[in-house]
């Protein structure tokens, strides 16, 4: 049995969160919301955001409980990329990449 919670166009390069998905994958989801409570930087805001919710679908949902619950799966893939222009130098034009991610959370129970 398995709890999933999906945030898709998340306004944050995939860069910015892979590392701090690294950090709770496989952990107990307590120590991983504490883990996520404490890593500076808004990536980690984003990530427990969606592993809360996924907690809460296992407990609602699911009927698993929660003290047993651990990260099985968690994933920062690429989004869709806004491609935005700036002005260059000498008449030229820039590129902006707009980049943004879907983020992925698997709860499963210990046995």
């Amino acid at each position: 049995m398995e709890a999933k919670a999906v945030a898709k166009y998340v306004r944050m390069s995939p860069i910015k969160l892979k590392p701090v998905a690294d950090l709770v994958r496989g952990k107990n989801l307590s120590e991983a919301l504490t883990i996520l409570k404490f890593t500076p930087g808004k990536g980690s805001e984003l990530i427990e955001k969606v592993v809360k919710s996924a907690a809460a679908n296992a407990e609602n949902n699911h009927e698993m409980r929660v003290d047993k619950l651990y990260v099985a799966e968690v994933y920062a893939n690429q989004g869709p990329t806004m491609k935005r222009w700036r002005a260059g130098s000498q008449g030229r034009a820039s590129k902006i990449l707009k980049r943004s991610s879907h983020i992925g959370v698997t709860l499963k129970e210990r046995a």
